[in-house]
């Protein structure tokens, strides 16, 4: 099975955190299926997910990560680092209303 490390799961916990003390994000989930994980953002409980952060088995998305940052459809990015999503979600992308 595909899970959040301990160190992982803490910088997106953070993150997190860091995001709900600017008003920003107000809850999150995480789910797990087969072969992947994913820690999903949302703005409200009754609105649509902002972000999904999904970690995926070792070599599913190929050489650029397994890790996968999207926005609904659309891919953010994608890495096998964690802590180059958290500098991007944490500086670049911001709520805009």
């Amino acid at each position: 099975p595909v899970c959040f490390t301990r160190a992982e799961i803490n910088q997106l916990l953070a993150l997190y955190s860091r995001r709900v003390r600017r008003g920003e994000w107000r809850d999150y989930a995480i789910k797990l299926a087969p072969g992947m994980a994913s820690f999903v953002v949302f703005k409200s409980a009754q609105e649509r997910p902002l972000y999904t952060i999904a970690k995926f088995r070792p070599g599913t998305l190929g050489k650029a990560g397994d890790f996968l940052v999207s926005q609904g459809a659309h891919r953010v990015m994608q890495t096998s680092k964690v802590d180059e999503i958290v500098a991007k979600l944490d500086h670049q992308l911001k709520l805009v209303k």
